[in-house]
């Protein structure tokens, strides 16, 4: 459990990061909303107004990849880590998926979509 939970805390490997995640919590009914407040390819830690137990089972659905199951390793006030079933690439997590009717009408026009950070001169 101490290798889990020293993988967890090295900064080189997490994304500090603040989005929403739902989370079920093995043997509980419905879900919750959590936050994330960093993660990496093994874990993230997570912040809910929820009581949560070293070692119970959880499965959060995190953006762009879906359901990952895992389990709380450690926990703190109003804090928790949670160490994945299986890896995970943060970087999808924090990609935005944007399609041209998310647009202003202003880029959507003259093939601005292709460079966001095109500007006018």
């Amino acid at each position: 459990m101490d290798e889990e939970v020293a993988a967890l805390s090295r900064s080189a490997d997490r994304d500090s990061l603040f989005m929403q995640a739902e989370m079920a919590l093995g043997g509980r009914p419905g879900r919750t909303t959590v936050r994330v407040r960093n993660l990496s390819p093994g874990g993230m830690l997570a912040e809910a107004m929820v009581a949560v137990e070293q070692g119970a089972a959880v499965e959060v659905d995190l953006r762009n990849i879906g359901p990952v199951a895992g389990r709380v390793i450690w926990v703190g006030e109003g804090k928790f880590g949670i160490a994945f079933d299986r890896l995970v690439d943060p970087r999808a997590v924090r990609r935005q998926l944007v399609s041209g009717s998310d647009l202003p009408p202003h880029l959507r026009q003259r093939g601005a979509v292709g460079d966001p950070f095109h500007r006018r001169r």
